[in-house]
């Protein structure tokens, strides 16, 4: 299982673990192709043809359980999971 399995396994697990580093993230997103710009900690990202707005963790390397099904519901909506 490659690293950015590992990570969207982690992304869609339930309970939402709190131990997603942000630069997993990123790195599945580039895996992903997403197009991404960024507004300070705001990051417009689009996959899929489908966009969305991603935050990068302001406290931390490591994603909010918020943070993480905001995320899963982009993915999802992106259709992956």
């Amino acid at each position: 299982m490659s690293k950015q399995e590992k990570t969207l396994a982690a992304i869609f697990h339930d309970p939402p673990s709190s131990n997603i580093h942000w630069r997993d993230v990123e790195s599945l997103l580039n895996h992903l192709n997403a197009e991404i710009v960024a507004h300070g900690a705001q990051l417009h990202v689009t996959v899929n043809g489908v966009e969305g707005m991603l935050h990068r963790p302001h406290h931390g390397a490591t994603l909010s359980k918020a943070e993480i099904r905001h995320l899963r519901e982009f993915l999802a909506a992106c259709g992956i999971s």
